[in-house]
């Protein structure tokens, strides 16, 4: 059964903003951006768009859906994160996993994710087999991509997260890092795609559908010369993943949406005053001229 939506009010963002900082200083000692973004990808990337199931609704806490293959080592993320949960106990999880993977690719210097609150949690766990095939190609990338709702270019702009991290062989027989600094978030994932096969680097079957598809390998030269064009198309895309079958509530903002609301109401503000100070000096002044 799916549970109620949160009331995002005054009150919830500022728990939201507290938690942002739990996150980041968890984040930094325990240098875990790479699986906190790989659990909050994998939290949505269960969506079926046609269905409306899955998605982004906390429901990978659960054995049932935490057990699945493409989940190997998720647990050590959901517990991770369960202190930071009891003690913001207002935060959906759903909320939560979603906020770690934004604030994970921040800190490792990647783009800022405009960020909506309001997701209800679920307790009913998608079947297995949703989650990307790492053994697969272009083709494959497509059918699970476009089920979700997302583009060939959500699919490249999406890939390039394996800049963060690396495979381990007991999750997902693969070993090793895709670039040489795992814990930078940078365009390097792109770089090294178009150098082909490189010593000690990784290379699924999947990163490589990337380059040799043509319209998948438009985004990545471009990515690779023009990271502020990857990190624009990054939070684009990385967005839309965490919104998947998300409707956000009215009282809904972002954070950069909500200093907006703020940036207003201080030029309304002032505005305001001077406009008073100009009617007042010209009572001061008629004033004048009649005693004069």
């Amino acid at each position: 059964m799916s549970e109620v939506a949160p009331v995002v009010d005054a009150e919830y963002m500022a728990e939201i903003e507290r938690a942002r900082r739990d996150l980041r200083a968890l984040i930094a000692s325990k240098n875990c951006a790479p699986i906190m973004l790989r659990l909050a990808w994998h939290d949505a990337g269960t969506y079926d768009a046609k269905t409306k199931t899955g998605g982004p609704n906390g429901s990978i806490r659960f054995p049932q859906e935490y057990s699945h293959g493409a989940n190997a080592g998720i647990k050590i993320a959901i517990d991770l994160l369960e202190p930071i949960k009891q003690k913001h106990p207002k935060i959906t999880y759903a909320d939560l996993y979603q906020l770690a993977g934004v604030v994970a690719v921040e800190v490792t210097g990647g783009p800022t994710i405009d960020f909506v609150p309001g997701r209800k949690d679920s307790s009913v766990c998608p079947e297995e087999g949703r989650l990307p095939d790492a053994k697969q190609g272009a083709s494959h990338l497509r059918d699970v991509f476009y089920r979700m709702g997302l583009s060939d270019k959500d699919i490249v702009a999406l890939s390039g997260g394996h800049t963060l991290g690396r495979a381990r062989p007991e999750r997902s027989g693969f070993d090793g890092a895709w670039t040489k600094d795992p814990l930078k978030f940078d365009n390097s994932y792109f770089v090294e795609l178009l150098k082909g096969d490189s010593e000690g680097l990784l290379k699924l079957p999947t990163d490589k559908a990337l380059v040799e598809d043509n319209e998948f390998r438009r985004y990545v030269e471009i990515y690779a010369k023009d990271e502020e064009a990857f990190f624009r198309d990054y939070a684009e895309s990385h967005k839309k993943l965490s919104e998947l079958g998300f409707t956000p509530p009215r009282s809904a903002f972002s954070c950069k949406s909500g200093n907006k609301q703020k940036s207003l109401l201080v030029q309304a503000a002032a505005g305001v005053a001077v406009a008073a100070a100009v009617v007042a000096w010209a009572y001061i002044c008629e004033a004048n001229k009649k005693i004069g």
